[in-house]
């Protein structure tokens, strides 16, 4: 059977959470070898500025990460729309028995 509609539907939703989870998880793998790259630079000065750098990379992309989320998820609630949920409409075109059509 070939692809249709929904499967690229639900590809897309899938795409949305496994970036938005995986750079999260990134982040906080970043802050914790950052922290661990600080606490073994002992006294170091060029070792302890780059586990600063890091520590604040990875803080950014812990934010980022976060308010990302936050955005989408208040965007969604201002609008009335599940913005997680990604559904294509082309005019004419009805889901299956059980779906509703696009409108």
């Amino acid at each position: 059977m070939p692809p249709n509609i929904p499967d690229l539907e639900v590809v897309f939703q899938s795409l949305l959470s496994i970036i938005l989870v995986s750079t999260g998880l990134g982040s906080f793998v970043m802050l914790l070898i950052g922290g661990l790259r600080l606490m073994l630079a002992g006294g170091d000065k060029e070792a302890t500025q780059k586990a600063h750098q890091l520590l604040t990379y990875a803080i950014f992309g812990v934010g980022i990460s976060i308010s990302s989320w936050v955005i989408i998820n208040l965007l969604g609630n201002f609008l009335g729309l599940n913005l997680s949920q990604f559904t294509i409409c082309f005019p004419g075109f009805t889901r299956g028995v059980t779906g509703a059509g696009c409108s």
